[in-house]
């Protein structure tokens, strides 16, 4: 049992913050010298670069979705290294994306997650006696483990198990201590304010006589007799632990130097710590990342300066492949974390946080302090300049103690003011294409919108307001129906959607519309915006597009990918490949009873198939055609396992309706309206997920067009 702090969930916001505000600052930088560093930039104080939206990184994939174990598994220490490496499996892509994929023997996870691929578990997967020292050694172990501290607050001992378990599906040895000692002092920090103590915490969990341990001994031991100039500090590091002295491309040693370096000598400040820790070069981003949860989670909130939060909005990109999973805001990333962590200790959630770390609040609830949930602005264009920005507010509340302040300086009658959530992304919304994300939307024709809005009474104007969605591929708004708010009230919007075609709904939001007023300004407070429902939409791929990033970086839009070549050829859906399973996916993982339609066209090869109930690369269901003239029905569970089939003749070049009606445990399959197969999975069965295509063994399949509707 752990003692949960009072202040918990504020301060897994903090510290996975201080790994977002890591990555981010030293993300451009990265495997930068000391000296490259100093010679381009001098003493940094702040961001070194600015960006539309950070796109997706390792050091944030691996934290957040190898937690994903305890929800697919077990919460407890009875989880297993090897449930973590099927994790893994699941929830990266395979080959592109979530890494570096820099080759067997060269990159560590290229490494681990081919030995998981073809059979070697974990911990055998990342152990020396696999793969040797140097590949088992690389910085990885530490780099991914940040969330595995803060589900165990004020245990280390506990989060350096889970620790040891998720760091040997692909690293050993040093590698391995690194990823207990971070997840250590992670835990440490939430109930220690000296990083001495911390730092002996981290040692607490490892061996006293392995190098890691035997570096930061000495690392402390220099800060002790010399603890002002951290720029002699690091040219002690430097000499003693430096890049030249160790093999691989990113050895742990070298950078974990640094980390004890940066802690020591940022003396308690955060904004010290990070810009330290930069400053010292080599893996920057994750090195600067760990620095930001130890000191994130130690300070709290409080110890963030707004000018790291500002740039971020609460946004995290991501790399998975689930899409939907990709465009996470960082407040359901904190809260996400903190219900794991009252569920470990076994504690009950404080009434304040019941309702929204169970999942039965609104999803944005902006009851965190500083938190915007990724909230944005923009207004209709009537030729004045107006400047407009979001920020938490404790001045109003629909409930609890916080809402979204909107501000707009200026507004005039007739115009249309917007405050709305992304919930699909584009190459254009970023700067680059780092670890190759791809998005599936939030939002889908069918669902529903909920908000509650208010505008103070010493606003003059009259004001409408209507909730919408904007569909990105026609660039069209669809509206709600327009409400005139009562002022000093809450007023509750709702938009039911109705079906729609071809669509990709890449915002949802609420329109403010002054009803008279030449430059009034206008402010606003948004609440529990929240959404749900069933889906019921229809795709023709002849209006879907090639998300572009660049050459080798091009998607399907709305569509993840697993594996295998996915394309768009005159207006169909292409996918192939050599051998493995290709597949490809979108929709939502808390789809639950659906009705899945979609024409395929089978081009080459025996097995052409559409996927339901996905859950990730290694959980989905799979039907479709199949050599010897048959229908089947699949089971993917790490292997695909046939569960039923029917005789059905099929030819090249042909269209082919299909139809999976999935009720509870319960398959209803037809082909052309002609039920063939009748299926029900009482073993460990898939009750929700996403929709998709897939191929077997080499062939190669055309899909024209699908459709999902709620049941």
């Amino acid at each position: 049992m752990t003692s949960i702090p009072n202040d918990y969930v504020e301060r897994v916001y903090a510290g996975w913050l201080g790994k977002v505000i890591g990555v981010r600052h030293g993300g451009n930088i990265e495997q930068w010298t000391y000296d490259r560093i100093a010679r381009t930039f001098g003493e940094i104080t702040g961001y070194l670069h600015a960006f539309r939206n950070f796109a997706a990184d390792d050091d944030t994939n691996g934290p957040m979705f190898f937690l994903r174990a305890l929800e697919d598994y077990t919460h407890t220490s009875d989880i297993t290294a090897e449930q973590m490496g099927l994790t893994w499996l699941n929830y990266a892509p395979d080959g592109h994306g979530f890494y570096w994929w820099g080759g067997y023997g060269k990159s560590t996870e290229h490494t681990a997650y081919q030995n998981l691929k073809n059979g070697i578990m974990a911990p055998r997967s990342g152990s020396i006696a696999q793969n040797g020292a140097a590949v088992a050694e690389q910085i990885g172990g530490q780099i991914f483990i940040d969330t595995w501290g803060l589900i165990a607050p004020g245990n280390p001992a506990l989060a350096a198990e889970y620790a040891e378990k998720i760091a040997s599906v692909s690293h050993d040895g040093n590698g391995k201590y690194g990823g207990m000692f971070i997840a250590a002092c992670i835990a440490a920090a939430f109930v220690h304010k000296d990083i001495h103590e911390i730092l002996e915490a981290g040692l607490s969990v490892i061996p006293a006589d392995c190098a890691y341990a035997q570096m930061t001994r000495a690392v402390m031991e220099y800060h002790a007799g010399q603890p002002e100039q951290w720029r002699d500090a690091f040219r002690f590091v430097e000499s003693r632990y430096g890049y030249h002295l160790y093999p691989g491309e990113c050895h742990i040693i070298p950078n974990a130097s640094v980390i004890i370096l940066s802690l020591l000598y940022g003396e308690g400040d955060f904004s010290r710590a990070i810009n330290i820790c930069n400053m010292c070069g080599w893996d920057t981003d994750c090195n600067v990342a760990n620095v930001g949860t130890i000191m994130g989670v130690m300070n709290g909130l409080d110890g963030i300066d707004a000018s790291w939060r500002q740039p971020i909005n609460d946004f995290l990109c991501c790399s998975s492949v689930i899409g939907t999973l990709n465009m996470l805001n960082i407040p359901w990333c904190a809260t996400y974390i903190a219900s794991l962590g009252y569920k470990i200790a076994g504690s009950e959630v404080p009434e304040r946080w019941a309702a929204i770390l169970s999942g039965e609040a609104a999803q944005f609830h902006f009851e965190l302090p500083g938190s915007t949930h990724a909230f944005r602005t923009d207004s209709d264009d009537n030729g004045v300049h107006v400047t407009s920005f979001v920020q938490n507010s404790d001045e109003l509340a629909a409930s609890g103690l916080r809402s979204l302040k909107v501000v707009y300086d200026r507004t005039m009658g007739g115009y249309g003011y917007r405050v709305y959530h992304k919930t699909y992304y584009r190459p254009h919304d970023f700067n680059d294409s780092r670890y190759d994300p791809s998005f599936s939307p939030l939002i889908y024709p069918g669902q529903s919108i909920t908000a509650s809005l208010m505008v103070p009474d010493y606003i003059g104007a009259p004001i409408k307001a209507r909730l919408y969605v904007k569909d990105g591929h026609a660039n069209v708004r669809h509206y709600g129906e327009s409400v005139l708010l009562a002022k000093g009230e809450w007023t509750s919007l709702t938009y039911e959607l109705p079906y729609m075609a071809n669509v990709c709904l890449e915002e949802a939001g609420i329109e403010l519309v002054p009803l008279e007023g030449w430059h009034d300004n206008l402010i606003a407070y948004v609440d529990h915006m929240h959404f749900s429902g069933i889906p019921n939409y229809s795709v023709d791929f002849k209006h879907e597009r090639t998300e572009r990033w660049h050459g080798l970086h091009q998607e399907v839009s709305q569509f993840t990918y697993l594996r295998g070549l996915w394309a768009l050829e005159n207006g169909e859906l292409s996918g192939s490949y050599s051998g493995e399973p290709a597949e490809c996916y979108t929709g939502d993982l808390k789809w639950h009873n659906y009705e899945y339609e979609a024409v395929i066209t089978p081009q080459a090869g025996g097995h052409h198939n559409m996927q339901f109930r996905v859950q990730g690369g290694i959980r989905s269901y799979a039907v479709g055609l199949a050599p010897g003239n048959r229908l089947k029905l699949y089971k993917n569970a790490n292997g695909y396992k046939e569960l039923a089939a029917a005789d059905f003749e099929w030819a090249y070049g042909q269209d082919y309706t299909i139809k999976v009606a999935a009720q509870e445990n319960r398959f209803s399959i037809s082909v052309g309206g002609q039920q063939l197969l009748q299926v029900e999975d009482t073993d460990g069965p898939y009750l929700t997920g996403q929709v998709g295509f897939s191929n077997l063994h080499g062939s190669h399949t055309h899909y024209k067009q699908f459709s999902v509707r709620g049941l």
